[in-house]
């Protein structure tokens, strides 16, 4: 059978778009993520793809549970995200879009670090396209400091893979840790970092947050969908059970929600709402069981349907009304009510209500969690679960759709906009509803059911009390009203202080230079006074003393303005 690896076929339809226009490329498309996944269904485990460099073995291609798992989702998800996007003409967008996701199935199935590194920078290059392809000023801007954080995360994955195989020998993408002690190598920790700048880690997550919102309707939904979960396979792959990560994740969790309730821009509020998820997942990896492990994958998977989903419907909102500000929208339900039910099967999704995707995932990590001693984590999580239902629950079609009267009254977006929305909210009911369909494709076999007393009541006790809590701050007027702001984090730090702290720099240079060179003035002009004061000789040699000191003056006095002009 001719063997044909995954990205291919995305590579080869961006080229061919290049050339084609209107329906003929809307077919093409469409045809690219149908045509991958039958193909991909029929590959199955195994790889090929062999070849050496330096004495290296390197491998295209290799696939097993966990990689065919992200895989499958990496194809409906490019399909739903191009649906929704067929109403474009913008070439740019389309051709980056499908180099993107076809980086993103190079880097799933990569068999050696190497082959994961060049679809690891490919990843960065073509998804910086879809941030600029706004074409604004803020875009622009947010698309370097995006691209900037990505190229440090490839460079750091560089020099781990050069000093990882110089201790191991090896270059083989599989288990990697970071050993105790003496056998902790500079390389495992370089290689980490690295996937943790695109997991979206704590102080390296404003990438995320800051370049997301700033993108297309459509831009956001292929990027919430491929980066990140790059990242969360290459940990769980790499760092599997490394405890490290159990913290980690559950900073994640949390830190985000206090952000995303004060947040006006409600595509940045879903960016925080997505490293909350991130967290979840990060712990899951962390614990390192097979129902943790499990549950992170199949959080990963879900994750990827319902926040494209929200994406949707905010890009949706922001297509036709030109706006994305809370403070500005509301009432929307009118004209929009279409959108509004597939963004609140979306919200109830991310906030884990019972026969929706979230649930059955996002159950299967704090089991593990308290299962494996991991109380205060769990508590955590739960904290976590509550304040994402605030957030992306209720905030999310709150204030878009509901709320004050905006006076707004926009159409439906175009009919592919809510073909692609409905697709992602059959599979969030789907999943909800037939859990098992995704549970076996999961990379360890188990037994687990979500829908034990247990779990339910406990997630819809949480979900009630929240609903309590946000219903009760309002009528209060004690919740965070959405003003017109920008709010900054951890990217204070180089998009304020670095900035102000190099202008104070230069600032301080330019005032020194020009002290000195009116000090060097002043010593110039007495140490003429002086010399023309104290010696006066008459007759010849009076005329040619007098004209070698002005002679020596201006020399000296053009030499200091030339060093000074060149020290400038």
């Amino acid at each position: 059978m001719f063997e044909v690896a995954p990205f291919i076929p995305f590579f080869v339809a961006a080229l061919i778009a290049l050339f084609v226009r209107g329906w003929p490329r809307a077919l093409l498309m469409i045809a690219v993520p149908v045509l991958g996944l039958a193909n991909l269904w029929l590959l199955g485990p195994g790889s090929f793809g062999a070849y050496s460099v330096l004495d290296f073995d390197l491998l295209l291609f290799r696939a097993d549970r966990l990689s065919l798992l992200f895989g499958y989702l990496f194809h409906i998800a490019a399909l739903i995200a191009i649906i929704y996007s067929l109403h474009l003409r913008d070439t740019m967008q389309q051709v980056a879009s499908l180099l993107y996701a076809g980086s993103a199935l190079g880097a799933v199935f990569a068999g050696d670090l190497l082959t994961l590194f060049i679809f690891w920078e490919l990843l960065a290059l073509t998804s910086v396209f879809l941030v600029w392809a706004r074409r604004t000023g803020r875009a622009y801007l947010a698309g370097l400091r995006y691209f900037t954080l990505q190229i440090l995360s490839g460079l750091l994955l560089l020099g781990g893979i050069i000093f990882y195989a110089q201790t191991q020998g090896s270059l083989e993408f599989g288990h990697i840790g970071l050993g105790q002690g003496a056998q902790a190598s500079m390389g495992q920790w370089m290689i980490f970092l690295a996937f943790g700048i695109k997991c979206a880690f704590p102080f390296f997550h404003n990438w995320l947050t800051d370049a997301y919102p700033e993108s297309t309707p459509t831009g956001t939904v292929f990027l919430s969908a491929f980066t990140t979960k790059v990242a969360v396979y290459a940990l769980a792959r790499a760092y599997p059970g490394t405890e490290l990560l159990v913290y980690i994740g559950a900073t994640m969790a949390c830190f985000p929600i206090f952000y995303a309730v004060i947040e006006n821009d409600l595509r940045r509020v879903l960016a925080y709402s997505l490293i909350n998820q991130l967290g979840f997942m990060v712990v899951g990896i962390g614990i390192g069981t097979s129902l943790a492990i499990n549950g992170a994958v199949a959080h990963a998977f879900n994750d990827v349907i319902f926040k494209g989903l929200l994406f949707m419907s905010m890009g949706a909102v922001l297509q036709m009304t030109g706006r994305i500000n809370g403070s500005e929208l509301g009432g929307l339900y009118k004209t929009m009510p279409k959108t509004t039910v597939l963004c609140i099967i979306g919200a109830a999704s991310i906030s884990a209500f019972p026969l929706f995707s979230g649930f059955v995932s996002k159950s299967m990590i704090m089991s593990a969690a308290i299962k494996n001693g991991h109380d205060w984590v769990w508590l955590i999580l739960l904290f976590a679960s509550a304040g994402v239902f605030h957030h992306a629950g209720i905030k999310i079609p709150y204030f878009a759709f509901f709320a004050h009267d905006s006076g707004l009254r926009a159409k439906e977006p175009p009919t592919n906009m809510l073909v692609a929305m409905s697709i992602a909210a059959a599979l969030c009911l789907a999943v909800g509803i037939y859990p098992q369909a995704l549970y076996r494709l999961l990379p360890f076999e188990m037994a687990y059911s979500p829908y034990d007393i247990t779990h339910v009541l406990t997630q819809l006790q949480l979900l009630f009390f929240s609903a309590l809590a946000f219903v009760w701050l309002n009528l209060r007027r004690l919740y965070p009203p959405e003003l017109p702001s920008v709010n900054l984090d951890a990217e204070w730090l180089y998009r304020r202080l670095l900035p102000t702290a190099a202008r104070g720099f230069v600032t301080g240079v330019f005032r020194l230079d020009e002290r000195l060179r009116k000090s060097a003035l002043r010593m110039i002009e007495r140490l003429l006074t002086a010399m023309t004061s104290h010696y006066k000789p008459d007759g010849v040699m009076a005329r040619s003393w007098l004209t070698g000191s002005m002679v020596a003056g201006v020399v000296l006095v053009l030499g200091v303005y030339l060093l000074l002009g060149f020290s400038r």
